[in-house]
């Protein structure tokens, strides 16, 4: 297996900062940073591409029978043009970040070449009429041809197109709605991750991500505006429901429109395809899931994780096996609304928790922007398919109640202790000892405990006693700390916790070091905060 560093990829397409890949595959001190990925080049083109790809979806019909009619059809030819494809862009994949990085550039050079002649041809290509796909009749007889018309600019062309006008899709034969509509035009969308799934490969992910995502979807939205506008004024409704490959009709030179839509799904598949692969290496990489995910650690010596490549690959191959593309849009769509609304829900929490680490530089964040957006892509899920979005939700339900059984890395945290932390602070600030009433009064209990091994009967006792109360379990260590190298008491906190839960008691810790039991038991009395609320019984 090839290295993110060998000669191959050490070729240099564009020079990145002047700076050249060792040709020896040795992961030296500057070929890490070597391999790093600039704004343009790791975010930039891959979110660009991947948004451009509801150009797919909407007007590729390039294999069927208004595409490239030299080729056979039916499901087992669609099947292997899709697998050879897929085979082509995960072995782009597979050998690295780098010929990835450069073989998304070639293609944004081929798209925006495409979407340049596109744009000309509006203006440039005079009326003419458009023969459309013959539609079998009845009893398998033939229908006489029809035709659309791309009429120029022309006022009445946009008002007819104004409204809503849902009609059957001639591919799958389900008459469209609003919602099967947003399902096909919402993967348009789903490339604004792709910059962060390249996180690990970029030089300054910090920078690089904010920046290079916005000026993507700032330059997509206008693209995709100009060209819905574009469309609505020139091209009437029939051509527009009844052939999604009317680019190259009203092209100048058609084969280009071809060009760039075949190198706009094969860009979108490599980006969505290497985005996963990392995705699903990270997850390997913190054995979240155990041996499922196991060989996904395997990496090549550059680093390369070829083995998650092949996993995403595979999966990737089992939904070619779907056939059609809007069959799959509303399934996707409900996937990636829920990962949204995960993103979404995962941000609401750091800010409702004021985690301090959590310090958005996006001036218009807040946390009503992210419950909207969690409460906007619960709304669309549902809309969509009601039956995918429940689906999809007892998936995510079930992953996290497995991932919770399981216990997530030690090092990752987990922000329910923060949410946790941060009511209890807010209610505990409100409580006021000038406001105590006998009416109101609780037990509060400090249980000293000098050998835990023979303390667990009394232990429960004092848990049935405290009825609602405090209880607090309290034990004195004897030494000075200023003769000691470090706090012997820390060590023991764990221990003592563990005891609490085999105990099943609900009960606070609190460990103190003292010279003496009788000033350790002061000490506990004052840190517990039981002397200023009520008479504790000793």
């Amino acid at each position: 297996m090839a290295s993110e560093s060998s000669p191959l990829l050490a070729y240099r397409l564009l020079g990145e900062e002047g700076v050249a890949l060792p040709a020896n595959g040795a992961g030296g001190p500057g070929g890490a940073s070597a391999r790093k990925l600039s704004t343009f080049l790791g975010v930039v083109v891959p979110t660009v591409l991947s948004m451009f790809s509801i150009v797919v979806f909407l007007r590729i019909d390039a294999t069927g029978p208004s595409g490239l009619r030299v080729l056979p059809q039916g499901y087992g030819w669609n099947l292997l043009y899709g697998s050879l494809l897929l085979g082509l862009v995960g072995g782009v994949c597979t050998l690295g970040a780098g010929l990835y990085a450069r073989a998304s550039f070639l293609t944004f050079l081929l798209v925006s070449g495409s979407l340049a002649s596109v744009l000309i041809s509006f203006v440039a290509v005079g009326p003419r009429d458009i023969r459309l796909t013959p539609r079998p009749g009845p009893n398998g007889s033939s229908l006489p041809p029809r035709f659309g018309h791309f009429t120029g600019f022309n006022s009445s062309t946009l008002k007819d197109n104004l409204g809503a006008g849902y009609a059957e899709d001639y591919t799958t034969g389900a008459v469209m709605n609003f919602a099967s509509v947003f399902a096909v035009l919402f993967n348009g969308c789903t490339g604004i991750m792709a910059g962060a799934n390249m996180s690990g490969e970029l030089k300054d992910p910090s920078r690089a991500i904010p920046l290079g995502t916005i000026v993507a979807v700032a330059y997509t939205f206008f693209v995709y505006v100009l060209l819905f506008f574009l469309s609505s004024f020139t091209c009437d409704r029939t051509l527009l429901q009844e052939d999604y490959g009317f680019f190259r009709a009203i092209s100048l030179w058609p084969p280009l429109v071809l060009i760039g839509i075949y190198a706009t799904a094969l860009s979108a598949s490599m980006s969505s395809l290497i985005g996963a692969s990392r995705i699903l290496h990270a997850l390997a990489r913190d054995d979240l899931f155990g041996v499922i995910l196991a060989p996904a650690k395997v990496v090549s010596r550059g680093g390369n994780p070829w083995a998650a490549v092949l996993y995403s690959w595979g999966l990737v191959q089992l939904v070619l096996l779907a056939g059609k593309l809007n069959t799959l849009a509303a399934v996707v769509t409900v996937f990636y609304l829920v990962a949204y609304a995960a993103v979404d829900l995962s941000c609401l929490s750091l800010e409702w928790a004021s985690a301090p680490n959590f310090r958005p530089t996006f001036s218009l964040f807040s946390w009503h922007t992210c419950l909207l957006g969690v409460a906007s892509c619960l709304l669309m899920m549902f809309l969509i398919s009601p039956g995918a979005a429940g689906g999809s939700l007892l998936l995510m339900g079930l992953l996290a109640a497995l991932l919770t059984a399981r216990g997530g890395p030690s090092s990752w945290g987990y922000v329910s202790q923060a949410l946790l932390f941060h009511q209890v602070r807010k209610y505990l600030l409100r409580l006021d000892v000038r406001k105590d009433h006998v009416k109101f009064w609780r037990p509060q209990l400090l249980l000293l405990v000098g050998n835990p091994r023979g303390a667990l009967p009394l232990l429960r006792l004092a848990n049935q006693l405290k009825k609602g109360g405090l209880y607090v379990l309290g034990h004195v260590t004897l030494g000075d700390l200023d003769s000691l190298p470090s706090d012997p008491v820390q060590p023991q906190y764990g221990a003592w916790l563990s005891l609490v839960d085999r105990a099943q008691v609900k009960a606070f810790v609190d460990l103190t070091l003292s010279p003496s039991v009788r000033q350790g038991a002061q000490h506990l009395l004052r840190i517990s905060g039981l002397e200023s609320n009520s008479h504790p019984l000793p």
